[in-house]
């Protein structure tokens, strides 16, 4: 098991940019490959971003709708996965959620480990 905890979500307007941080402590951080999963009021949980935990070749993914906008990184000696959100739009509102598990993919939103959640609302 990894301990997840969020951090860095707010109001902002459209346009404008955020960064979420999730500190991971238990588990090797290194060893979990990591995740960031939303879900607006209403909707389903969503794939955002995901990133590998290759030593050797560390690769991300990303959904369509972010692609270009967000940038996902970790920091393995720090235990600390980040999300450069850019550009944000009114549709990225939503409660972002750090996860991690031992594979990641394309479209993920199924994972073992979970943070409680920062909320992004992109509004003018």
């Amino acid at each position: 098991q990894v301990q997840l905890v969020e951090s860095g979500g707010g109001l902002v307007q459209p346009g404008g940019s955020l960064r979420l941080s999730c500190a991971a402590s238990g588990r090797t951080f290194s060893h979990y490959a990591m995740g960031w999963v939303r879900q607006a009021p209403g909707k389903e949980r969503e794939f955002v971003a995901a990133i590998s935990w290759s030593w050797s070749a560390v690769r991300t993914y990303y959904a369509d709708s972010v692609k270009g906008r967000f940038a996902i990184s970790r920091d393995n000696a720090k235990n600390t996965m980040y999300l450069q959100m850019n550009s944000l739009k009114p549709e990225d509102t939503a409660v972002y959620y750090c996860c991690a598990d031992r594979t990641v993919e394309v479209g993920k939103t199924s994972y073992a480990n979970w943070g409680q959640g920062t909320q992004v609302t992109v509004s003018s």
